[in-house]
């Protein structure tokens, strides 16, 4: 008999998880990857920034393991709407939940729900094509913007907003996106953390790239660029010089300018139909080694506030979900019988996209040691339920057709390899004309 396994999400973490199933296994073995979009690879498609073309090419690998003849794509397919978690366990020997940490973490402040105010995801979304944000969201007819965080994705929003239409028109960007680009009003970003330079969490070649930004003059405050000694490791010593490097910099007259801020944190979005500027209080770290207000206020003018402080996993139907870490419970990817999950749902948003190649191969050891001698199950597969509900899955080949249909679209446009097309709607007719 054949080990049937279902793997929810077709982002690195799924996919790892079935090239690890396909691998390990000492037997004939069958994986699905549920997808509940058309298109597969999750976060490299719809997160990594869409001038950093080298990372995105772990696609590439990705796409080897969705062409294994023991490993099939289905798109389009959503847990909680077209299958239960019983529909699944009805139908394989077991089920990994991967789908990842989809959503910002709050600011917890007063004004946060005002108009003008976004998780930094949905601005990631906008300008990465994904299906669930339109291409309208964003007007950027603001001249001040304030991105709250200082990891790797406040700075890929910072500097997409620092950029020209021009400067973007070779990526992927959806061209409705890249048209609202253009009409762009922005002059001033703000980049905003609560600690010191040593704290933040960007890696040093995403901070250089800001360096080399064509379009906007860098800037640092000197008081805000003091370290007060510390043997750092490499990594933050490299951050700390380049940020040293700017501070006190003059501008040069480029068309916007990038404020790079710390020792804030914001206190209060302003506003009363939308967000008109940021209250920000002056940080110190104490004796503990916490973040403390020093009672010293500032104000910055921003008309849209992007939130960038974290992800975190959301609960998916009929499967345990802890409230305190935003991560299902688990031991060693088991969550109960037949049950197991890999990568940020699992552990957290932490490591880099590597990371979930090893975390998987814990989650399918667990797996092939718990149902290692037991009986494989005889019931039909998952076409027959999703047949009788009336769901057609998006395919592998359907897939390539919107990859394709994108590459024409870039063909006649003029614009690079591919250009991304906004919408489930124009994807389906790509892929079923």
């Amino acid at each position: 008999m054949t080990l049937r396994v279902a793997v929810i999400g077709s982002g690195p973490a799924g996919i790892y998880t079935a090239e690890a199933l396909v691998k390990q296994a000492q037997e004939d073995v069958q994986v699905d990857v549920v997808e509940r979009l058309p298109t597969p690879y999750g976060l490299v498609r719809y997160g990594v920034a869409p001038d950093h073309t080298s990372i995105k090419s772990i696609a590439n690998y990705l796409r080897r393991v969705l062409e294994l003849p023991e490993v099939r794509f289905l798109g389009g397919v959503r847990l909680g709407e077209h299958l239960s978690v019983e529909d699944l366990l009805g139908s394989y020997d077991a089920v990994v939940y991967a789908t990842g940490a989809m959503v910002d973490r709050k600011l917890g402040i007063p004004g946060e729900d005002l108009p003008g105010s976004v998780a930094a995801t949905d601005f990631v979304n906008w300008y990465c094509g994904h299906p669930d944000v339109s291409a309208s969201m964003f007007t950027l007819d603001s001249p001040e913007v304030a991105v709250i965080g200082v990891g790797n994705v406040a700075v890929d929003v910072v500097r997409v907003l620092a950029k020209t239409a021009e400067e973007l028109s070779s990526t992927d960007v959806p061209h409705d996106v890249l048209e609202r680009l253009g009409e762009s009003q922005v002059k001033a970003i703000h980049m905003i953390g609560r600690r010191g330079p040593e704290h933040a969490k960007f890696t040093l070649k995403e901070l250089r790239e800001l360096g080399e930004l064509a379009n906007a003059d860098v800037c640092v405050r000197e008081d805000e660029a003091v370290v007060l000694g510390g043997d750092f490791p490499r990594q933050i010593r490299g951050n700390i010089d380049v940020l040293q490097s700017w501070a006190g910099r003059n501008p040069v007259g480029r068309p916007r300018r990038l404020d790079v801020r710390f020792w804030l944190r914001p206190v209060e979005i302003l506003g009363t139909d939308r967000v008109e500027g940021l209250k920000l209080e002056r940080t110190r770290l104490s004796e503990e080694g916490r973040v403390v207000g020093t009672g010293e206020f500032e104000m910055i003018p921003v008309g849209m506030v992007l939130r960038s402080v974290g992800y975190q996993s959301v609960p998916l139907p009929g499967v345990p979900f802890d409230e305190r870490s935003m991560t299902v419970p688990n031991e060693a990817g088991r969550i109960r019988e037949r049950e197991y999950v890999a990568g940020w749902l699992k552990r957290g948003p932490t490591g880099v996209i590597g990371t979930n190649k090893s975390d998987a191969a814990e989650t399918v050891r667990t797996l092939l040691s718990d149902l290692a001698g037991h009986e494989r199950l005889k019931s039909a597969p998952i076409d027959a339920v999703l047949h009788e509900r009336g769901v057609r899955p998006v395919t592998y080949d359907e897939w390539l057709a919107i990859e394709a249909a994108e590459g024409a679209l870039a063909k006649s446009l003029g614009r690079g390899e591919r250009v991304k097309l906004a919408g489930l709607e124009a994807m389906l007719r790509a892929c079923r004309p």
